[in-house]
């Protein structure tokens, strides 16, 4: 599904997290922070309004006109970056109708200040809380070593981690570091073979 470009940040960025924010943080992010010379937000927090339009408009669409499986076993969101964040809370939103999430390139930061940024606890919180119990579903992370991907590797370690207390690693998770690799859809789309082979075994490998 393409982005909204301008409105990526605003659609993409996990609201309950965001809600969890200080009052002033949550200010700052929504009226002052930049982005490539523009701002961040575009305006208020609208990921769950998103997630719904996908479950809720764009997968009964997808369902009543193509030849699909709509069951949850056959359903994945995946995104990269902005969109690596969203896939993860779209699984813990709605872990009925997603079997499993794709998350490239996660922009733990979720914004451009990796220094004394309380964001990535935000979603660490959310996740302990909210993710599924594992079993049958799967979840793929990564992240490369060039460019912004290089600023990633400690938040998903303990993304790792959190993982792995809960049962996920290593049965129902993997987590891969693709070192050389930038921030980049050539990037994604080099790897994205592996990231499909993982999610959709054979049905009869299915978890």
């Amino acid at each position: 599904i393409w982005n909204g470009g301008p409105d990526r940040h605003a659609e993409y960025f996990p609201q309950k997290p965001f809600e969890s924010l200080e009052d002033s943080l949550k200010g700052f992010l929504l009226t002052k922070a930049k982005r490539y010379g523009g701002p961040l937000f575009t305006g208020s927090i609208r990921s769950d309004d998103y997630l719904a339009f996908l479950v809720h408009d764009v997968k009964p669409f997808i369902d009543s006109t193509y030849r699909t499986r709509p069951d949850r076993e056959s359903t994945y969101v995946m995104g990269s970056s902005m969109g690596g964040l969203i896939s993860m809370y779209a699984l813990c939103e709605y872990p009925e109708v997603f079997g499993g999430a794709a998350c490239m390139s996660t922009h733990w930061i979720g914004s451009f200040q990796p220094q004394d940024n309380p964001i990535p606890d935000s979603f660490l919180e959310y996740m302990d809380a909210h993710l599924p119990a594992p079993g049958d579903q799967r979840i793929w992370f990564d992240h490369g070593t060039l460019t912004l991907d290089s600023i990633y590797a400690p938040y998903q370690e303990r993304v790792d981690r959190l993982l792995e207390n809960k049962g996920w690693l290593p049965d129902y998770a993997r987590s891969t570091v693709y070192p050389g690799t930038d921030h980049s859809e050539r990037a994604w789309q080099a790897r994205l073979p592996k990231v499909l082979e993982y999610l959709l075994p054979p049905f009869d490998e299915a978890p």
